[in-house]
């Protein structure tokens, strides 16, 4: 795992496979995403963990999430419609891979581990707005999956996307493997739309505004 500081209060933690996101509030912190399995005591030495936000569903989001909650005691919070698979009471949909996107598929997606089940102690939806970062917008984006979650900080202009957006030499791109690319498309718009100063992405550089 290696850490960039993205802006002050924000780091960002890359993985094999993937990144996550860690917000500081004061002495605090909020996990968003926790990527593959097997880094959750890395994590857990950033300091207080506060809560774990899950983007969605899938493994390199999710993996290290069930033993970053039991080492810090942190809630997990996940859209309601991801919860179930996230838990493991449900089989995640998979994606539906078009051509231009097989080879990479193929790629990248055999070195991805499975997530162990991981209990999901707060449920959310569009509209919802967490403790952190002077008030943590919930932004519905289905499209990746069905349950697909932003975090919107207005107060600091940040904007962690999940894996709707990605971001390739400089630019905001659409994400890939998702379940349905028109939905995911609005989401893309939308998303780009709030002109955020901070784009966090799933995979990628993160984006910085300058504004």
């Amino acid at each position: 795992m290696e850490i960039t500081e993205v802006v002050p209060g924000l780091r960002m933690l890359t993985f094999p496979v993937g990144q996550a996101y860690a917000w500081q509030d004061g002495d605090g912190l909020t996990v968003v995403d926790t990527g593959t399995a097997g880094h959750a005591e890395r994590i857990a030495a950033l300091g207080r963990v506060d809560r774990i936000v899950l983007t969605h569903f899938h493994a390199d989001h999710t993996g290290s999430a069930a033993a970053l909650r039991g080492l810090t005691g942190a809630p997990v919070v996940a859209h309601r419609a991801e919860a179930p698979v996230i838990r493991g009471d449900a089989p995640g949909p998979p994606p539906v891979v078009p051509p231009e996107e097989r080879e990479l598929f193929d790629r990248v997606t055999p070195g991805v581990p499975a997530a162990p089940p991981c209990p999901v102690d707060v449920e959310v939806d569009e509209g919802d707005v967490l403790d952190f970062g002077g008030g943590a917008r919930v932004l519905s984006i289905p499209g990746h999956t069905d349950g697909s979650i932003a975090i919107h900080l207005p107060a600091h202009g940040v904007l962690f996307t999940g894996d709707t957006v990605a971001t390739r030499e400089g630019r905001a791109i659409p994400g890939v493997f998702n379940l349905d690319r028109p939905r995911l498309l609005r989401s893309v718009d939308r998303l780009l739309g709030l002109a955020p100063r901070v784009l966090c992405v799933g995979h990628g550089t993160p984006l910085l505004s300058g504004r």
